[in-house]
């Protein structure tokens, strides 16, 4: 079997597997729980390089249930607690836990847990992805831009949290679901965006990150108490987006922009399940959360058959109803951008005017790209060459690096 494939197979199945035994032993012994997990994956990725199991799935779930009496030893309960595990009642109970079902379930509530406001907003995405989606620390560094170190520290950080406000493992319910739910959904959000924008230096798309974040969004769909207007807005936007992914890159592995992707390989299946995502949301719906707006947006820029027949006036639209609704400076700046592509380039300024590149933290190159944008819309060549510098400077992607330096190499008066 691939190595690629073992990990693609360990990582998904490590998730539920901690979630099943986290319902089974309780959230106290989470750290007890993912050692038992990595440790049957190692035993496991050893056997298998001399005989690959005929279903791994079905192996790797034999072995977590194995798994539960280890870790009833490790615990040192006494004897008296310690159930027999293959026979009567006990073992039913615990066979019917690795149901599909009941795995979905043990996941929904392992990621409420990680995304429990009690936690720091900057752990819960770290712990998110260690517990729910078995990213290991290395992955969670390479995708957060995070030293390993840190990592470690905001995981110790959120078990502590959990331990000392004594969280329970549970899908929360009446009035704490919808702000405990929005939590969640911010969390989602992020880990897409990181996927479909990524911040390392050598990666511009994460795959596998807006993968998990699509799983564990449609994870919401399926129950019906998360089963909400606003996570059927957030499931289509991350359908609109994912159906651009293959076009983001040439077979050059160069980016392109929106302007020159092939609009004829955007993916039609997910553009068509984001309509239907987005159909659901706005059913019976008096008010738009922020989800639905950014997914208005992603289609209207699929519907565009060229992208000199985009709607920008519409589009402007849902932005100012995003940023009025969620004021912040990428909203701003996007503004600007839509404004220049639509020739209003004092309103376009006005928005420049009204930001600054601190706003926008270590992404500081998306306020200096559309400066530069700006003043060539205005003829300032010398103007937009001295802000593409800036960008150029700034950028951290290499991908995004070398797309800015060919605009710029395309420019009179370069250097």
């Amino acid at each position: 079997m691939e190595p690629k494939l073992i990990d693609h197979l360990f990582r998904h199945h490590s998730g539920k597997m901690v979630s099943v035994l986290t319902r089974i032993f309780g959230i106290k012994h989470l750290e007890i729980i993912e050692d038992a997990v990595q440790d049957t994956f190692i035993k496991a990725s050893i056997s298998w390089r001399n005989k690959q199991p005929e279903y791994p799935e079905a192996w790797l779930t034999q072995a977590a249930k194995n798994r539960v009496l280890d870790i009833f030893r490790k615990l040192k309960t006494e004897r008296k607690h310690l159930p027999n595990i293959n026979l009567g009642t006990d073992a039913i109970a615990i066979n019917e836990l690795f149901l599909d079902s009941e795995i979905e379930d043990a996941q929904l509530r392992m990621i409420f847990t990680a995304c429990h406001p009690k936690l720091d907003a900057r752990d819960r995405i770290s712990f998110a992805l260690k517990t729910v989606s078995g990213f290991s620390i290395k992955e969670i560094s390479s995708a957060l831009l995070t030293k390993e170190d840190t990592i470690k520290k905001r995981l110790l950080r959120a078990r502590k949290a959990i331990e000392q406000s004594q969280l329970k493992f549970q899908i929360p319910q009446g009035k704490a679901l919808p702000q405990r739910l929005e939590s969640v959904m911010e969390v989602l959000y992020l880990i897409f965006n990181e996927g479909f924008h990524s911040n390392n230096r050598n990666i511009l798309i994460r795959k596998e990150l807006c993968g998990e974040a699509m799983r564990l969004t449609q994870m919401l769909l399926k129950n019906e108490l998360t089963r909400t207007p606003e996570v059927y807005a957030l499931c289509a936007l991350m359908c609109f987006h994912s159906a651009r992914l293959e076009t983001k890159t040439n077979a050059g592995n160069e980016l392109l922009d929106l302007k020159n992707q092939d609009r004829a390989e955007w993916y039609i299946p997910l553009i068509k399940m984001g309509n239907s995502m987005m159909n659901k949301a706005v059913v019976d719906q008096t008010g738009f959360s922020c989800y639905h707006y950014e997914a208005a947006i992603a289609a209207e820029h699929l519907r565009a058959k060229t992208f000199e027949t985009t709607d920008w006036g519409k589009i402007h639209y849902w932005y100012q109803c995003l940023n009025a609704l969620q004021p912040m400076p990428i909203h701003v700046l996007n503004m600007a951008v839509v404004c220049i592509q639509n020739q209003d380039l004092e309103i376009a300024k006005a928005y420049l005017d009204d930001i600054k590149p601190e706003d926008f933290e270590q992404r500081a190159y998306l306020f200096y790209g559309a400066k530069a944008e700006y003043f060539l819309a205005v003829n300032k060549c010398n103007d937009a060459i001295k802000y593409l510098d800036l960008a150029l400077n700034t950028v951290n992607n290499q991908l995004e690096k070398d797309y800015l330096q060919k605009k710029k190499l395309k420019l009179p008066n370069h250097k």
